[in-house]
Order: structure tokens, then C-alpha cells, then sequence
């Protein structure tokens, strides 16, 4: 990308057209090589399990994490990594998060966050404090508890939509798992297969019937809760893309800004998309000056889909999972991308489900299409795994053994981790406030008129932009 290029940015770093944003995001989105490197994101909700109800205070964070305090959590701590490399992170719920080094295979992967784990678990455990089991709270209402002005932005950008965005942000975890984007020739396979996996994996590995007390009616509430919002921000694709770099940074660059960084106060405003504030069509307040590079990389940062590329992959949409059982995902994924026959194979048997996000959510493997889907990928994925020379593939014996064990005894009985019972669940009653029927791909809206504070906010309306009303801002906190 050249400064003087007059579609990308000047060479002080400032943005004055969409089509200089468009091309940066292309340029940086997608970095082309032959896939080599995998890593993952664990995270995890803590509770007291002899009181399950209390909320998690910060002090106790900091306290047990010590030296990997990270610095949202104490702007004085320098966040020393895992004895692994592992770097530590707090969501804004108090969900604690492990993100891995790029490792070069799969074997030392598992052997590294495995060793990370145990580490943290072990800190945490000295202030009596543990991981659920499962990928969503089901006790303890949505409570954000780092004041920090993107949290409180996030918060205020959601609650214009409806309910359930705090409690994504605030009461579920995931797995995420990041895989290399591939040689130029295979990005846009690799991009594709990585969408339409998602209904069949975020089935097999739903892991989040009770939220809040209450049973949703969903497998994945975790999943439940991102569809549920903006869909400019957190939907899937409408459809493969022959170029994913241009549609991604278009799509980037028609989402509305969540916030724009600056002191005293953050402004929130409604409607505006970057598009907007790059080509000058909105200068007021904090927008009258025009954006930089670094403007619009904070601003991909507030996109929240299944597949967000950074250079690399990064898969958003599988539940967190119990014990070491995170490792499933991370191999089932590098199995069935690891060649272009194989995403050829793997994109013909998800064919007739690769839109079936919200049955994949609401019904998980009881969906008969998404059982049949599964049934055929994971003894695939465990054949390819079994034997594998290929570094990248090698997996330890206990991973393939005890893939081969929840192929068999859990997918193939067309079951999910939500249908295994937890203790803590036994009382939970069913929600009177559910998410609407088709999510953001349907018509259908909940009726909210039967609200519980415990189930989160009540939608606000939301101002059109030029309107006259009032500009939500977010006062940025002092310590």
C-alpha cells in the first residue's frame, strides 16, 4: 500500500474516503501462507461453588492473578505471561481468558495450554474461585465488572437492541479457535469452510442451556445471545465470497461505530458507520476530526462475527467447554481444513445445513439434518487426526482417544454437551423473557412486555442518525 496512493490512507496515517479504509482492511485482513501455526482462546466464567450466586469482585482478580494481572484489570501491571506463554485477559463479566502463542502443532498446543491451565486454575483456586462447566452463567444475572469506557460502550450500544447483548459479554465464554488464512488460491475455500462448519460444530459442541437462573429453550444461549444483536456486527455472511477481503472491509466500513476513543469522554454515536465518518459525511463532536489507521483498527475490533479475520482466522462460535475438552474443537477444526480436497469433501456434506445457525443454537444434534451432518464429519475428522504425519496434525493420544469417545457415545446419539445435567441447573425455571424465534434472520420478534431485571435491560429506541436526539456518550473512568 502506497502513501501517496489516493485510495488508501495519507502518509500521516489519516483516512479521508471509504475507499482508503476498504483497501487498508483488505490489505491487512487476510495473510496469505501455507497454513503452519494454530492457537486458541479458553475462556472461562468463575464462580464460588459453595455460593454460587456471589458475584466475582476485581480485587479477588487481582489478588489471585498476581503478576498476570492484565492491565484492564490494573493499568500498573506489566500482565506477565503463563509459564507457557500464555497470555492472560479478564472480559467484562469477570470471564477469565487464556490466549495462546502461535504454536507450530497441535501436540505442543495442547501440551502448552494444558500446562497454562492447570497454572491459572491453580491461582484462582487459592481464592476459592473455579471454572463452570458450562458456557454460559446459569445462576448470577449479567453484572459487568470492568469500568472501562469500551465495556461501557459495548453496553450501552446493546441495550438499544434488546436484553441479551450484557449477557454475552458478561455471562458466556467460548473457545476460539485461530487458524491460519492459507495460500492465496485456497483463502476464500478456507474462509468459506470455516461458515459453513459453524451450525454443525456449534451443535455437537453446544454447552449453554440455563442462563441466568432460567432454561432459554437453546442449546447454545451463548450463541443465542451474539445472534440476537446487531447483525452488522455479530451475523454470519449471507453466502461464500469469491474475494473475503473485499467483502469483509466493506462490510467493516458499513457497520456503525460502536465508539471512537478519546479523553474524558467516549460518544457513542447511533447510525454512523465508519464509511460515514471517513468520507466526511458526519464531523460533529468527536467526529469532526477526520479517522487514522488506528481508528479503523479499533473499530474492526468491535465486530464480533463467527469467523473475524486478523491476518489469521479467528473461529468465534463454540461454546466453552469442560475441562480439556476445548481441545476437541481446535483438532476437529485443523482436521477438516487441512487440505483443499478435504474442505471440498467438508463443505459437500454441510451443504444442506450451512445456514442453520438458529436450529444449530435452539436444537443443537436433536436437529435430524444437523445430526446427519456430524455424523459423517467427525469420524472424518477423527480418521484424518489418527495417523496424521503432518506436524500441524500430529494430536497427542488422549485428544484422539477421547475424540473418538465423544464421536461415538455423544454425536452419534445425536447428543450435545447441553444434554449432560449440572448440579447447579437442577432448579432452573423457564425464562420469561426468550430470545425472539428467528433471531436476526427471521421477521419474528419477542414479545418483552414480560420483563424481569434479572434477564437484563428493556430495549431503548434507538436515534436515527440526524435526528436531533441526544448522543448516548460514555464518561471514560479515572482510578
Amino acid at each position: 500500500m502506497r502513501a501517496d496512493d489516493p485510495s488508501t490512507a495519507q502518509g500521516d496515517g489519516v483516512l479521508r474516503s471509504r475507499a482508503a479504509a476498504e483497501a487498508y482492511v483488505a490489505s491487512v485482513c487476510f495473510k496469505h501462507g501455507p497454513p503452519s501455526l494454530v492457537g486458541v482462546e479458553l475462556e472461562w466464567i468463575l464462580h464460588y461453588p459453595d455460593r454460587p450466586g456471589e458475584a466475582v469482585a476485581p480485587d479477588t482478580l487481582r489478588a489471585a492473578l498476581g503478576a498476570h494481572t492484565p492491565p484492564a484489570l490494573d493499568p500498573a501491571s506489566h500482565g506477565r505471561a503463563l509459564p507457557a506463554g500464555g497470555a492472560v485477559t479478564v472480559e467484562p463479566g469477570g470471564q477469565i481468558e487464556i490466549s495462546s502463542p502461535p504454536s507450530p502443532g497441535l501436540e505442543p498446543l495442547v501440551g502448552d495450554v494444558t500446562a497454562d491451565t492447570a497454572h491459572l486454575h491453580e491461582l484462582l483456586a487459592r481464592y476459592g474461585l473455579h471454572p463452570h462447566a458450562r458456557a454460559a452463567d446459569p445462576v448470577r444475572p449479567p453484572r459487568r465488572v470492568l469500568d472501562l469506557p469500551r465495556y461501557a460502550a459495548m453496553e450501552c450500544v446493546f441495550d438499544r437492541v434488546g436484553p441479551h447483548g450484557r449477557s454475552g459479554m458478561c455471562s458466556t465464554s467460548a473457545v476460539q479457535v485461530c487458524l491460519d488464512a492459507g495460500p492465496p488460491e485456497a483463502v476464500a475455500g478456507r474462509w468459506a469452510v470455516l461458515h459453513e462448519l459453524g451450525p454443525v460444530l456449534v451443535a455437537a459442541f453446544a454447552n449453554s442451556p440455563v442462563q441466568h437462573g432460567r432454561r432459554t429453550g437453546w442449546k447454545s444461549s451463548r450463541q443465542a445471545c451474539w445472534l440476537s444483536l446487531d447483525p452488522c456486527r455479530t451475523a454470519p455472511p449471507p453466502g461464500p465470497d469469491t474475494d473475503p477481503a473485499a467483502a469483509w472491509a466493506a462490510r467493516v466500513v458499513d457497520t456503525p461505530l460502536l465508539c471512537v476513543r478519546g479523553t474524558g469522554s467516549w460518544a457513542v454515536p447511533a447510525g454512523v458507520t465508519f464509511a460515514d465518518w471517513a468520507s466526511g459525511a458526519c464531523r460533529d463532536g468527536v467526529l469532526a476530526r477526520p479517522p487514522t489507521l488506528a481508528d479503523l483498527d479499533y473499530h474492526v475490533s468491535t465486530l464480533f462475527p463467527p469467523v473475524r479475520p486478523h491476518g489469521h482466522l479467528e473461529v468465534r462460535y463454540v461454546d466453552g467447554q469442560p475441562g480439556a475438552d476445548w481441545a476437541l474443537p481446535v483438532a476437529v477444526l485443523l482436521a477438516l481444513t487441512s487440505s483443499p480436497a478435504v474442505v471440498d469433501r467438508v463443505r459437500e456434506i454441510c451443504e444442506p445445513v450451512r445456514d442453520a445457525w438458529v436450529p444449530a443454537a435452539r436444537d443443537a444434534l436433536a436437529d435430524p439434518d444437523l445430526a446427519a451432518a456430524a455424523a459423517e464429519l467427525f469420524p472424518l475428522a477423527h480418521g484424518l487426526l489418527d495417523g496424521a504425519a503432518d506436524p500441524l496434525l500430529v494430536a497427542p493420544a488422549a485428544l484422539r482417544d477421547r475424540l473418538r469417545e465423544v464421536t461415538e457415545h455423544r454425536v452419534l446419539r445425536g447428543r450435545c454437551p447441553a444434554d449432560e445435567p449440572v448440579g447447579l441447573e437442577d432448579g432452573a425455571r423457564p425464562t420469561t423473557v426468550p430470545f425472539p424465534p428467528g433471531l436476526h434472520l427471521g421477521s419474528d420478534t419477542a414479545d418483552s412486555a414480560d420483563t424481569d431485571p434479572s434477564d437484563g435491560p428493556v430495549p431503548v429506541p434507538r436515534p436515527e442518525p440526524g435526528s436531533g436526539a441526544p448522543v448516548p456518550c460514555i464518561e471514560e473512568s479515572v482510578r
